[in-house]
């Protein structure tokens, strides 16, 4: 199966070693290389244009990072999702994101709002343009700056290798939002903040969750286990 490995705009004083493992886990982040891929090293060095050894070193922390399997033939594969996983990584991230909206909400001013607001005006123009690896970057990046409110998080590290390992599955599945994400949880987030309400903000993480990449993955984990029985 091809697949592509988006360009990553890096500074100049970032190491060969720290731009492969960068550029590969953004790519698997949003989705770039498709579940159950198998990866080589050459393969790999070949498409970054790098040598070996930051690849290797780049695979061993994905590998760390559960974003990436070995095999025992040393290759390599981003992997299938199953859906007892996909549930324990949904729940998860409801119980990590929560957690993260609460204690940031304190800190929330309201320039930060409007930024999140313009994110999610962006969010809506890619969607329309179908740019799926812009709607994934923006919805991190909307996600991210709201926890990061609090200066005190500790969670983000955590809440990032949860989108890690499901960045794969979830592009295969985002084309399915418009369907089932019928309500913009974003809005319901933006007026949760405005208001200070943190029990209206925790439930509006938990429904973004939910209608979002939880109801298309089940869906999609349900369609797939069909056509296998048949």
């Amino acid at each position: 199966m091809m697949y592509d490995i988006p360009e990553l705009e890096m500074t100049a004083d970032v190491t060969s070693q720290e731009h492969a493992y960068q550029r590969l886990r953004h790519a698997i982040l949003v989705g770039a290389i498709p579940t159950g891929v198998t990866l080589t090293m050459r393969g790999l060095a070949d498409k970054l244009d790098i040598g070996l050894t930051p690849i290797r070193e780049a695979l061993r922390r994905l590998s760390s990072e559960a974003a990436i399997q070995m095999q025992d033939n040393r290759r390599m594969l981003v992997p299938t999702m199953t859906a007892g996983r996909f549930d324990d990584l949904i729940a998860t991230r409801i119980a990590l994101e929560t957690h993260a909206a609460k204690r940031a909400l304190p800190y929330v001013s309201n320039i930060l709002i409007d930024d999140l607001r313009a994110i999610d005006a962006q969010m809506d123009a890619a969607l329309t343009a179908d740019d799926y690896d812009a709607l994934t970057v923006l919805n991190q990046a909307f996600h991210s700056q709201l926890y990061c409110a609090n200066p005190n998080q500790t969670s983000m590290s955590l809440v990032e290798s949860v989108w890690l390992q499901l960045g794969p599955f979830q592009r295969e599945v985002i084309t399915a939002l418009e369907t089932f994400y019928v309500v913009d949880r974003h809005k319901e987030i933006l007026t949760a903040l405005k208001t200070r309400d943190e029990t209206a903000l925790a439930a509006a993480i938990q429904h973004d969750i939910e209608d979002g990449v939880g109801s298309a993955g089940k869906d999609a984990i349900a369609s797939r286990s069909k056509a296998k029985m048949a």
